[in-house]
């Protein structure tokens, strides 16, 4: 049995407005589908405080939507015996270093090998809000990214994580390394959503997007590039990479959003042997979901970044001399 109510409640914000209502809760419950929020609306599981409940109702600030949730299913997947970097865990909570390389969920393609398949052989007991592809998952990096990671054991303590989240109590930090100079204390504002014309992209000019905010904390100037390290004032899917291409400082290693470069100054050569994007969750900071206490975490750069960002250093230091 889970131990969250059967009912969820969610009052859609100013960002919300014009959004399908099926849109909406998928964004608003994490885990719950929208073919599986849409069958819950045809079965008359959620209830609304303005209209009749339907899948296209548009989504007007202020509106309350009650949600039957449904029990959680079986789990399906086969648990992995792959090492974990655990920061820290108890009753409510693992956190962890997640490596770069792993795929945070299963998906088309990935059906072994993921997070998820790692956390079922190593962690016993994983909420089952996300559903049952995302035991235990509150949020996510890309396949390429390194770095902290909170996972929820109990129903409860994810719903509490993902609130955290959802209004922007958790603090997140990254380290990046972008091609050029970024300015120290300057604030990236612009709403992000799924690129029209590239569809695995993501992109300040999309049709439907979602705010985002992204403050570069320092910059450290390394010849043609800059170590970087920023903080999240939301989450979105991509959103440093993007926020800081766009920027034209795009982050270094990121193919996707122009970091790879054909010519690569001397300077800098070592930069060369990158096989992903260089970007890293440096540090997670939330309140503990039972007794509402600070907990801050901190993984260091992965040997791969590291080795690279020591190369960099030295090399700067040897052209000031």
């Amino acid at each position: 049995m889970t131990d969250a109510p059967r009912t969820a409640r969610v009052e859609a914000g100013a960002e919300d407005a014009g959004l399908r209502l099926d849109r909406f809760l998928a964004r608003r419950l994490p885990g719950l589908s929208r073919t599986r929020i849409q069958n819950l609306i045809r079965n008359g599981r959620v209830r609304v405080s303005r209209g009749r409940a339907s899948a296209a109702l548009a989504v007007a600030p202020g509106l309350i939507a009650d949600v039957d949730l449904p029990p959680p299913e079986p789990l399906a997947l086969e648990p992995d015996d792959v090492p974990l970097a655990m920061l820290h865990a108890d009753a409510d909570l693992v956190v962890l270093d997640k490596p770069a390389g792993m795929v945070v969920h299963p998906a088309a393609g990935h059906r072994r090998g993921t997070l998820v398949n790692a956390l079922l052989g190593r962690v016993q007991g994983l909420s089952r809000v996300g559903g049952r592809e995302r035991p235990g998952i509150v949020h996510r990096l890309d396949r390429g990214t390194s770095g902290v990671m909170v996972v929820a054991r109990s129903d409860r303590a994810h719903r509490a994580l993902a609130r955290q989240f959802h209004d922007r109590e958790v603090e997140k930090e990254y380290v990046a390394l972008v091609w050029g100079r970024p300015r120290p204390g300057v604030v990236i504002d612009r709403p992000i959503g799924r690129d029209p014309r590239h569809r695995q992209r993501m992109s300040s000019r999309a049709r439907r997007a979602r705010p985002a905010v992204t403050r570069v904390l320092t910059v450290e100037p390394l010849g043609d590039v800059s170590a970087v390290r920023v903080a999240l004032g939301t989450g979105r899917t991509h959103q440093i990479r993007v926020h800081l291409s766009e920027a034209g400082h795009p982050v270094v290693g990121d193919a996707l959003y122009g970091g790879v470069r054909r010519r690569v100054p001397a300077r800098v050569a070592a930069v060369s042997r990158l096989d992903r994007p260089f970007l890293h969750a440096a540090r997670l900071a939330f309140r503990h979901p039972r007794d509402n206490r600070p907990m801050s975490f901190d993984a260091p750069l992965p040997a791969d970044l590291a080795a690279v960002l020591a190369d960099l250093r030295a090399r700067t230091a040897k052209e000031s001399r």
